[in-house]
C-alpha cells in the first residue's frame, strides 16, 4: 500500500469515527435518575390552581426534572391567578411544555395565555383553544365582533375607556408571550379582541402551537433534539424514553380548591348565617353558634378569592332577613315570599357567571329555595291553626279548671289546692276537707276563689 493511499484511508476512517461519535452523541441515552415531571391543571383557574402550579414547578426543579409537562384542560378563570401561573412558567429554570390533553380538552380564556407562555405548546387531537377576551366581574360591556379569517381589519373595540384599557392590556400581554416564544402574535390578538378559537390541527397550521401529539410518550418522542429558549439560554431537549413523574396537589391546595369552589363557598355562607341565627334564638346551645361562626369565616375567606358580585350578596342577606322577619312577625307570607325571591335572585347573581367555571350550581340553589318555601308554608299553616286553637290560659280559661284541695279549709278561710298541675292558694266560703274536688269561680291576683266541684 502506498503512503498516499494509507493517508487517504486513515482520513476516511477518522471521518467515519467522527460521524459515528456525533450520531452517538445526538442519541445520548437518558441519564440515570432523569425524569419528566407532569402537572395536571384541570378545572377553573383560581388561587388554588396558581399555588399548585407554582409549588409543583419549584418541587420539580429541586428534584432534578429535565422538563415539566403542564397538562391542561381548563375553561379559564381569574385573570390574577392566570398571571401568577404565567409568571411561574417564565421564571422556571426547566423547560415547561404546555399540553392540552386528553382528547376533548380545552385551553380556553385564561388557558390560552398560559399555553402561549410555555416554551413548547402542544395539543392532542380533538382539543381546542382560544376565546381569550377578558370579561369584567359585572358582566357588562359588549363583546367585540371577531375578525374574519381573510380580513385584515381589526375587530371593533368597546366604547368605554375602562373596557378599552383592559382589552388593550390583555392583548399586549398575550402578544408579548407569542413574540417571546416565536408564535403567531396576530392570531393571539384576535383571540383577545374577537374571542377567536382554533382546533388542534388549525392551531398547528397557524403556528399558534408547535405540534400535535396523541399521547404524552408520543409528544416527548416528537420533541427529541428540539432547541427551546428557557431562562435566558437555549436548551436542547432529550426527553424520549424518560419516565414521567406526577406532581399531585398537596392537602392544602386540595382544601383551598374545595373551599373556593363556588357551590361549596355558597353552602358555607348559608350554614354560617343560619347557624348564628339558631344560636340567637336558642342562647347557650353553643353548637350552632360555633359551627356557624367557623362556616361563616371560611365562607368569607373563600369569597375574597372568588369573583363576587356584591349586589347578589346583598340580595341574599336581604332575603334571609325577610324570611326571619316572616318567622318572627307572620304577615300571611307577604314578607316571606319576597325574601325567598330576593334570596334566589341573589344566589344566581352571587358569583359572576361571565368568568368561566365560577357559578353556583343551579340545582343547589333550587334545593335551598325549595326548603325555604316548604318552611314558609309550614310556618303559615301553624299560624293559621293557632288562630282557631282554644285558649290555654287567662281568666276565662281558669273558670273551667278543676282541682283538688291539698289541705282542709274552714268556712270563709284560705288554703292550698293543686289546680292544673300547679299549687295555688285558694279561698272558699264553705268549709271543705282535704282531697275535695273544687272548681275555680274567680281570681283575685294570685288567689283563686273556689267552690265544691
Amino acid at each position: 500500500m502506498t503512503p498516499r493511499l494509507k493517508t487517504a484511508t486513515s482520513a476516511l476512517c477518522a471521518a467515519m469515527l467522527a460521524i459515528t461519535a456525533a450520531a452517538h452523541g445526538a442519541a445520548t441515552p437518558p441519564q440515570p435518575g432523569a425524569f419528566v415531571a407532569r402537572i395536571d391543571l384541570t378545572g377553573p383557574i383560581g388561587p388554588a390552581a396558581a399555588e399548585y402550579v407554582d409549588n409543583a414547578l419549584q418541587r420539580a426543579t429541586r428534584d432534578g426534572a429535565k422538563a415539566v409537562v403542564l397538562e391542561m384542560d381548563t375553561p379559564g378563570g381569574l385573570s390574577e391567578s392566570m398571571r401568577q401561573i404565567v409568571a411561574s412558567i417564565l421564571a422556571s429554570h426547566e423547560p415547561v411544555i404546555g399540553y392540552v390533553a386528553p382528547a376533548g380538552a380545552r385551553a380556553a380564556s385564561a388557558g390560552t395565555y398560559i399555553l402561549y407562555a410555555c416554551p413548547v405548546a402542544a395539543m392532542a387531537p380533538a382539543t381546542h383553544l382560544g376565546a381569550a377576551t377578558p370579561v369584567s366581574l359585572d358582566g357588562g360591556g359588549t363583546m367585540p365582533e371577531p375578525a374574519s379569517a381573510d380580513s385584515a381589519a381589526r375587530p371593533s373595540t368597546p366604547d368605554d375607556a375602562e373596557s378599552t384599557k383592559v382589552l388593550n392590556d390583555a392583548e399586549a400581554s398575550i402578544r408579548s408571550l407569542a413574540q417571546l416564544n416565536d408564535r403567531n402574535a396576530d392570531w393571539a390578538g384576535q383571540s383577545v379582541r374577537g374571542a377567536a378559537t382554533l382546533t388542534a390541527d388549525e392551531a398547528a397550521q397557524k403556528h399558534v402551537v408547535d405540534l400535535t401529539a396523541a399521547s404524552l410518550p408520543a409528544l416527548l418522542a416528537s420533541l427529541e433534539s428540539r432547541r427551546v429558549h428557557v431562562d435566558g439560554h437555549d436548551v436542547t431537549l432529550h426527553l424520549g424514553g424518560l419516565p414521567v413523574r406526577d406532581y399531585a396537589p398537596n392537602w392544602r391546595t386540595q382544601l383551598l380548591g374545595l373551599v373556593t369552589h363556588p357551590t361549596v363557598a355558597y353552602l358555607l355562607l348559608l350554614a354560617g348565617m343560619y347557624g348564628l341565627v339558631l344560636e340567637a334564638f336558642h342562647p347557650g346551645a353553643l353548637l350552632p353558634g360555633v359551627a356557624g361562626a367557623i362556616c361563616l369565616l371560611v365562607g368569607l375567606y373563600a369569597l375574597q378569592l372568588l369573583p363576587v358580585n356584591y349586589a347578589g350578596l346583598a340580595l341574599m342577606l336581604l332575603g334571609v332577613a325577610l324570611i326571619l322577619a316572616e318567622a318572627l312577625m307572620p304577615t300571611v307570607g307577604a314578607i316571606g315570599i319576597g325574601g325567598v325571591l330576593a334570596f334566589v335572585i341573589g344566589s344566581v347573581m352571587l358569583f359572576d357567571a361571565g368568568v368561566p367555571g365560577y357559578a353556583v350550581n343551579l340545582g343547589v340553589i333550587a334545593g335551598v329555595a325549595l326548603c325555604g318555601v316548604v318552611a314558609l308554608v309550614l310556618l303559615l299553616r301553624l299560624v293559621a291553626r293557632s288562630r282557631h286553637a282554644r285558649t290555654f290560659n287567662g281568666d276565662v280559661q281558669m273558670l273551667l279548671v278543676t282541682g283538688e284541695l291539698t289541705q282542709p279549709i274552714d268556712a270563709g278561710g284560705e288554703g292550698w289546692a293543686r289546680i292544673g298541675g300547679e299549687r295555688w292558694r285558694v279561698h272558699c266560703e264553705a268549709g271543705l276537707p282535704a282531697g275535695t274536688r273544687v272548681r275555680v269561680v274567680g281570681r283575685d291576683g294570685l288567689l283563686l276563689r273556689v267552690t265544691r266541684a
